[in-house]
């Protein structure tokens, strides 16, 4: 395809609209989660396995999609998983049992991993290399906008009109974006990649071999795991532990999100891209350097009742969503962009197998032994081991020759 016939800017408003959406769906869960226990009657631990199926069935789907959209169309793909996970979400209209939940959810899970595994590559075909980085700090703005609207929007009108209500408000604009999708024109895969094709890089095989991959990949599966469990549990901690009511306890870490990942996004792509241009390192570097930063101000937030906590919390969630965009423009650059969509699906298969998969579950059950407060050293672990990876992981970076890659065409 012609590049000049792509719209950049466009597609990323759209994609990111759609990201933001998926990432809403999906929080809107840990909003009301008392009042989903409450109705079923359910424990800590059976609670946390619905988040576990979630991401089960959609760590287990992505692999399948991958290479699909490595072959076919992306678009088309994007499209058809957002109608889907769409029409599933407004089925919580007849979720009446613990079991209809956890089936509808876990299909969801399925339709999302259509989004998730193929929108960042259509991204990376957009933009120059150099601009990778900040690119995609925009594009995961979705995380702590989507996340935090997914609180607010829980924790506001579940109270008033129950928990399933909140689900038909997330749903309704999934039909409308995977429309807009229609409309866009899908880049030339490659098209501004300046590293060249190797085993390690061009071929699935070679991902087991591929240290730059496998290094960024794992690190990120202990972020994952750290930041998954913190994200399902926190409302609940400050709830059952810090007596907030269910509202205030949505709207505090919610504002927290919101605020701290935009700006922890915009900077850590705008870092990750300057210190580009001084060594190849500078994504492994920041991700790294955040994470490790964020392990002392989480513990002072986790074990402080007092005027601190909120502050500290802001704190060490800014550090712990620093590495987004650095950290997933890592990933990219490891992998060529012919099987760019099945790295990535690789990539999330192992960073929820071994990261969010089994952390809500793993502090669930820790917190129904002990307490919830306890359960959060699980995730200050996993932070150390996500830092210590990526320290390692940072002679493994390829050498982006910024000098010599394709300038970006084609601006809307």
């Amino acid at each position: 395809m012609n590049s000049t016939k792509v719209h950049p800017w466009t597609a990323l408003a759209v994609l990111t609209a759609l990201n933001l959406l998926n990432y809403v769906d999906r929080n809107v869960l840990f909003a009301v989660q008392p009042l989903v226990q409450n109705e079923f009657h359910l424990s800590d631990a059976q609670l946390g396995y619905l988040t576990s199926a979630f991401l089960g069935f959609y760590m287990v789907a992505a692999p399948f999609i991958g290479p699909l959209a490595d072959r076919y169309s992306r678009k088309l793909i994007i499209v058809i998983g957002a109608i889907f996970w769409s029409g599933l979400t407004l089925l919580t209209a007849v979720t009446h049992t613990y079991t209809e939940l956890l089936i509808r959810h876990t299909l969801v899970g399925i339709g999302e991993a259509t989004f998730v595994t193929i929108a960042p590559t259509f991204v990376a075909d957009l933009f120059p290399e150099e601009k990778r980085g900040r690119i995609l700090g925009i594009f995961y703005l979705a995380i702590p906008v989507g996340s935090a609207a997914g609180y607010l929007l829980g924790g506001n009108l579940a109270p008033g009109h129950g928990w399933r209500f909140p689900f038909y408000i997330a749903a309704a604009p999934g039909f409308l974006l995977a429309l807009a999708v229609l409309f866009l024109r899908e880049p030339e895969r490659g098209q501004f990649d300046s590293l060249k094709q190797t085993p390690e890089r061009a071929t699935v095989l070679g991902l087991s071999r591929n240290m730059a991959f496998l290094t960024s990949t794992l690190g990120m599966a202990a972020m994952t795991f750290s930041l998954g469990g913190i994200q399902v549990w926190m409302p609940q901690f400050l709830y059952s532990e810090r007596h907030y009511t269910l509202q205030s306890a949505n709207f505090t870490f919610g504002i927290i999100i919101v605020i701290d990942g935009i700006l922890a996004a915009l900077a850590g792509g705008w870092l990750g891209d300057r210190l580009l241009r001084r060594f190849k390192s500078a994504y492994y570097l920041v991700s790294a350097a955040s994470m490790l930063i964020g392990v002392p101000v989480m513990i002072v937030a986790l074990f402080s009742k007092g005027r601190m906590m909120i502050p500290a919390i802001a704190v060490a969630a800014f550090f712990l969503l620093l590495n987004t965009a650095p950290l997933n423009a890592a990933v990219i650059n490891s992998v060529d962009a012919h099987i760019r969509a099945t790295g990535i699906a690789v990539n999330i298969f192992i960073i929820h197998i071994l990261g969010d998969v089994p952390s809500p579950t793993m502090m669930g059950w820790v917190a129904d032994k002990h307490s919830l407060q306890r359960a959060f050293v699980l995730p200050i672990i996993a932070m150390v081991i996500s830092s210590a990876i990526l320290f390692y992981g940072m002679k493994f970076a390829p050498e982006v020759n910024l000098e010599s890659a394709p300038r970006e065409v084609g601006k809307a």
